[in-house]
């Protein structure tokens, strides 16, 4: 039997801005917003979603990526025993948690950096940052230069080559372990870490929980470098998401099909054995919505996430089909406040949410779109098909980006004796072996194929 990773449908909470937080402490004290969260734990749980990634959580002093405490819980969130409660809540209702690992870099008012300030060539925390030299400089003047992520100075870069430096970051890991009951971590800028400390990390994380899981952000590269038996168990599949808009803006199936070729094909698939983290948006992308081009690529946008190899991931707002864009360098607009009853009641997209429900309900239905093989059936600029196979069984998938209806003929990839069309129930046609089927435009299907 697979990890729960392995079938996981991941709903993602940026909670500083789902619940509405000021974007800097203006509040005097604890401002418990984590509690909002219980109602959203039961819809999570109806929408079909089996474990949330939320974060930043930890004490920052904005964004929540320029951690000031990595043992409290960020207090225009709540306190440690709010998030011990989320935690506690979601796994009575079969939901497992991943939190952010922001360990690439702190912000300025961090312990360790202050030290500096104050203690400079004396502080004992100065080989803690990556590049610090007392004869250089910054903007702001604290007489001293350090390395920063992307040249944002208020994210001091770790030097994760100091063993003083590893051993309190493992140790804040086992104590969030200890303390909140957490399955997994997200590593934050996972392609700016030392190999040497997530090989670390994995070994320490599986000794105090064996099913205890690993994902990196990781952009660009070989996902390969990360995802392996030594350090992480995933890396967020930028690749693919490319490929999701932009293969249906361009009416280019080939782009899907040829990425996924790539990583995924049985026969030379780079990545075949891996389990990446598929999204369509996040916390630092526009939303799917306004990458689009017309709303109705939408229903096969989320049919290909779910169907496609990969674990399948749902940020807060996406299930409405909710708004928002990236304004320059502000991310606000990808972070909106929202009210769960609201969104329920006035969804932007009304037909969206029932389509993911019965994405995820047939996800946990047939282990094919978990574990099986992927084979291409049907491509043509406009038109895609393909098969998940597994043990003799398979799910096929088709999707149409073309404005205009298509007939589909799809080869089975599994002798077959029935076809259904697993969202509708309708039965597909056959002939010599192939489903006959006629998609709207925009249209999606997924057969799920009984054998003769």
């Amino acid at each position: 039997m697979g990890k729960w990773y392995d079938e996981a449908i991941f709903y993602h909470i940026y909670p500083l801005g789902l619940l509405g937080a000021p974007k800097t402490h203006t509040e005097e004290g604890v401002t418990h917003r984590l509690r909002e969260l219980d109602g959203w734990v039961d819809h999570m749980k109806e929408c079909g979603f089996t474990a949330v990634y939320i974060g930043p959580l930890f004490e920052s002093t904005s964004h929540g990526y320029d951690t000031k405490d990595y043992k409290q819980i960020d207090s225009r969130l709540g306190d440690n025993e709010d998030f011990r409660h989320f935690v506690k809540l979601c796994h009575e209702n079969g939901i497992r948690v991943v939190v952010d690992g922001v360990f690439n870099h702190t912000g300025r008012e961090f312990f360790a950096f202050q030290d500096i300030q104050k203690n400079r060539e004396q502080s004992p925390y100065r080989y803690w940052y990556q590049d610090v030299s007392f004869e250089g400089n910054t903007h702001y003047n604290d007489g001293f230069y350090y390395k920063a992520w992307h040249n944002c100075f208020e994210l001091a870069n770790l030097n994760l080559w100091d063993r003083g430096v590893k051993d309190y970051l493992l140790d804040v890991v086992r104590f969030w372990i200890d303390e909140f009951d957490i399955d997994g971590i997200r590593l934050d800028c996972a392609d700016c870490l030392q190999f040497d400390f997530m090989k670390e990390l994995r070994w320490v994380t599986g000794q105090k929980k064996e099913d205890f899981w690993l994902m990196g952000e990781v952009i660009h590269g070989d996902y390969a470098r990360w995802v392996n038996d030594e350090t992480l168990h995933s890396v967020t599949n930028y690749e693919l998401w490319k490929g999701l808009y932009s293969g249906h803006n361009d009416h280019n199936y080939f782009e899907i099909a040829h990425t996924i070729r790539r990583q995924f094909d049985a026969n030379g698939g780079i990545y075949r054995g891996c389990r990446l983290y598929t999204f369509v948006e996040n916390h630092d992308v526009d939303r799917i919505v306004n990458k689009l081009n017309e709303k109705g690529f939408l229903q096969s946008v989320y049919t290909l996430l779910y169907t496609l190899p990969g674990i399948p991931s749902v940020y807060y707002g996406g299930e409405w089909g909710v708004e928002g864009r990236k304004e320059g360098a502000c991310d606000d607009g990808l972070r909106p406040r929202l009210i769960l009853e609201e969104q329920e009641a006035e969804p932007p997209v009304p037909e969206l949410e029932g389509l993911i429900r019965k994405l995820g309900a047939l996800r946990r239905q047939e282990p094919a779109l978990t574990d099986g093989t992927y084979r291409e059936l049907l491509l043509t600029n406009r038109q895609y098909a393909f098969g998940r196979i597994l043990d003799g069984t398979a799910v096929v998938t088709a999707v149409n980006n073309d404005s205009s209806p298509a007939h589909f003929e799809i080869q089975c990839p599994v002798g077959a004796s029935e076809a259904a069309e697993a969202l509708t129930g309708e039965k597909a046609a056959l002939r010599d072996g192939k489903i006959m089927w006629e998609m709207p435009a925009y249209g999606s299907a997924v057969f799920t194929v009984k054998q003769g």
